[in-house]
């Protein structure tokens, strides 16, 4: 393969990202140029690092073509989260208040009451599955115990405590 350093400081930099990266994906790119650029062929150094001959050109190339820059991840855009980060802090906090009455006296908020609240309470029409993921990004449990249940009446169980008969041992 034909490549040159495109920069004689990129040399210690491609040394050091093949020797000490974490990241097997990375670290095999970094490698794949070194060895390109001691003029390697495409088909030994993948036989070398273990990878195919098309991860080799692709990532030789993309380095000859951008340098260090285009050996790292391009970001890739995914759908964007139907409610903005307002509305996301918002759901947030309305997970976390618990539940309330307007949601059929519930003792626990699960993932369908979640995705009924989204609905009713936002505008937000989500599949169950990604609802899930919305409260996963959120670092909310698709779980959470009501701290009282509603028809919880303390009076009624301070009055049973006071009337209730003693447990004896036998």
């Amino acid at each position: 393969m034909n490549v040159q350093l495109r920069d004689p400081a990129d040399l210690l930099e491609l040394k050091r990202g093949a020797e000490t990266r974490n990241d097997p994906k990375l670290r095999d790119r970094y490698r794949s140029v070194l060895a390109a650029i001691d003029g390697g062929v495409a088909k030994v150094i993948a036989v070398k690092i273990h990878r195919s001959r098309r991860f080799v050109q692709e990532w030789v190339y993309r380095y000859r073509d951008e340098g260090l820059a285009g050996l790292k991840d391009k970001p890739r855009p995914g759908k964007a989260c139907k409610l903005s980060a307002d509305e996301q802090e918002r759901f947030r906090q309305r997970i976390l208040k618990g539940p309330v009455e307007a949601d059929g006296l519930a003792c626990t908020l699960r993932g369908p009451e979640a995705q009924r609240i989204l609905e009713k309470e936002f505008g937000k029409k989500y599949a169950l599955g990604a609802v899930y993921a919305l409260m996963h990004r959120l670092r909310l449990s698709p779980l959470r115990p009501a701290s009282h249940h509603p028809k919880n009446d303390p009076q009624a169980i301070d009055q049973w405590l006071d009337r209730a008969p003693f447990l004896s041992r036998r």
